[in-house]
């Protein structure tokens, strides 16, 4: 061969050589989808998680190249929620992250093989999605947000904040049968109180029920988790505050965002251990041998500027025991 033909030969492999490595490496690019039923991309909350889970992902390898993430954004809208569902189990990605028991139920009744993992769900094994915590079985796992007895306890850290509540409306979601659980448990910690527990059904409508709940005084709510609470926590906490209603909510950002006091897990420490089994299915371990993890950690927040509002004195004992005050 002459040395120009060879010199031509060479520089035409180089040339081609970029373009197959980069047809190879975008063949190598896994993907997952991350569905929300409650958040909007503009929330805050949304943001937190997506930040603390990206960044683990990174910390575990999966860096710009090597991963990528679609969102879908339910923003509490049911209608919405079903047809990004539907759109996240057509596009085929790698793995799912379901938020909230909405997200999940959905994505279970469409029966796919691809791998979920969920997070903000109450009950996965009496919902059906799982066989049991220890043992999830199929394509399903991820991280419990609550036992039943939480009602209970929201009940309790309610009175220590508000001790002349003889009234208590739970806002209640009747599309939501995880909500009964936290009903029940309320109901039974009501009964120790000699307080009464009240549903104010909040499916159809927020404003109206709240309003009619509030006609009697020495009454206070317990907001349980759903997207319609998450979503319109805005105008929960400024109708509580309006019609004076102490008010106990299930995470941080309620009490960050004007609610007088919120008792829940650390959900952003549930988001680095759903990058982890992320990272681990994405490595050849199947969900059925994952899992579902209980929260290990709890946060109370409490809002001082809410309740200067509603004429509340937070007792010491409760100052030091919160994880965060917001002045």
């Amino acid at each position: 061969m002459r040395r120009r033909e060879f010199i031509g030969l060479v520089g035409s492999v180089a040339a081609t050589w970029p373009l197959a490595a980069r047809a190879q490496q975008s063949t190598n690019v896994r993907r997952v989808g991350v569905l929300f039923a409650a958040y909007s991309e503009a929330d805050r909350a949304g943001q937190a998680r997506i930040t603390a889970f990206t960044k683990s992902l990174d910390g575990l390898g999966w860096g710009e190249g090597r991963i990528r993430i679609d969102y879908r954004w339910g923003a509490g809208n049911g209608e919405r929620l079903r047809a990004l569902a539907t759109e996240l189990m057509q596009s085929a990605p790698d793995v799912i992250i379901a938020v909230g028991d909405p997200a999940l139920s959905l994505l279970h009744r469409l029966k796919s093989n691809i791998p979920i993992v969920f997070t903000q769900v109450s009950e996965p094994v009496d919902s059906g999605f799982v066989a049991s915590l220890a043992r999830p079985g199929g394509n399903i796992t991820g991280f419990q947000n609550f036992e039943p007895a939480m009602g209970g306890k929201w009940l309790g850290v309610l009175k220590e904040i508000a001790p002349g509540v003889k009234r208590v409306g739970v806002l209640f979601s009747s599309d939501a049968a995880f909500h009964a659980m936290f009903l029940r448990a309320t109901e039974n910690v009501a009964a120790s109180l000699n307080i009464s527990a009240v549903v104010v059904d909040i499916q159809r409508e927020l404003e109206g029920p709240i309003a009619k709940y509030a006609g009697e005084p020495n009454s206070g709510l317990i907001v349980l988790p759903h997207p319609q609470t998450i979503a319109n926590r805005g105008v929960i906490n400024s109708l509580a505050v309006r019609y004076r209603l102490p008010t106990i909510y299930p995470y941080r950002y309620f009490a960050a965002d004007g609610g007088l006091i919120a008792y829940g897990p650390d959900q952003i420490d549930q988001w680095r251990g759903a990058a982890r089994y992320v990272d681990r299915i994405l490595k050849g371990e199947k969900p059925a041998d994952l899992p579902v993890q209980a929260p290990t950690k709890y946060e109370l927040a409490i809002n001082l500027k809410t309740a200067k509002a509603l004429d509340l004195t937070v007792p010491p004992q409760l100052l030091s025991r919160a994880d965060e005050v917001i002045e």
